[in-house]
């Protein structure tokens, strides 16, 4: 029935790309105007020292658990998949609608074939006659632990931003040592000190280009599926309640007036947030 229209998008985040494409547009067109060359920092061994030290310092920092879930999480900085709030309260409205004439038992069948996990498991606690308050709480734990899974994923790659740049400068302190033991030739000396720092620009634009960024987009993802999942655990509670389509529809339409705003709370104040529209 009404969840075929609560389909997940998925598109290539045009921020991200373009927000990269410029970064490094930015430098590599500065170095060029500067009388530079690109094959001036295309150095392969500063690469390896700042990304592999960096990697290797997340190793030891990270669990290997929560670089798994990082790494799974890498593709929402590029991919934008989510379900679009009108849709869902749609959805929503249209089990309300079949609930108050029917009864919740006659939305069973729906609730099998709902395609989101969350909102499936909402249903079907709602339709098996969950005591409202443990349905709320269960779904909740299930917020809370997404919660927690993407603010770790988030950290993985905060982490990486903090190690690289000082990885990078490792990288040009070792290459600072090569160029020490050729001081007899002052034109090498002063290719090789050149060469030293790509290693530093390696860390400090990695860090500032990708790693931090990427952490803050993790971050901004979670706070999205946060909130549509709050919107719909709202509109099951309202269904369970009784409470006319009309009113759901109208507690839900706050959820919609942040998103156009931008404001999107996390964790307990958004809660907070939709228990007192509740009440």
């Amino acid at each position: 029935m009404a969840d075929k229209n609560l389909k997940t998008s998925a598109r290539p985040d045009l921020a991200t790309l373009a927000g990269l494409t410029l970064a490094l547009g930015g430098i590599i067109g500065g170095l060029i105007l500067e009388g530079g060359h690109l094959s001036q920092i295309l150095q392969g061994t500063a690469a390896m020292i700042v990304f592999g030290g960096t990697l290797g310092a997340v190793m030891v920092t990270m669990p290997i658990s929560t670089l798994k879930g990082a790494a799974k999480r890498l593709l929402a900085v590029f991919v934008e998949k989510s379900h679009s709030p009108e849709d869902a309260i749609e959805t929503i409205i249209g089990y309300a609608t079949k609930a108050r004439k029917n009864g919740i038992v006659s939305l069973e069948a729906e609730a099998d074939t709902i395609a989101d996990p969350f909102l499936r498991k909402a249903l079907s606690l709602a339709v098996d006659g969950t005591d409202l308050q443990e349905l709320r709480k269960m779904m909740e734990l299930d917020i809370a632990l997404e919660e927690q899974r993407g603010e770790s994923a988030a950290k993985v790659f905060e982490a990486a931003g903090g190690y690289a740049p000082t990885i990078g400068i490792i990288g040009a302190v070792l290459g600072l040592i090569q160029v020490m033991q050729k001081l007899a030739d002052i034109e090498e000396v002063g290719r090789g000190i050149g060469v030293a720092f790509v290693a530093t620009v390696y860390g400090v634009g990695s860090a500032n280009i990708f790693f931090l960024p990427a952490g803050n987009k993790i971050r901004a993802r979670v706070a999205r599926d946060i909130q549509m999942k709050e919107l719909m655990l709202e509109g099951i509670v309202g269904i369970v309640e009784g409470l006319n389509p009309k009113l759901i529809r109208l507690k839900l339409s706050a959820y919609l007036e942040r998103t156009a705003a931008g404001g999107v709370k996390s964790g307990a104040s958004e809660r907070q947030a939709a228990r007192a529209v509740e009440a």
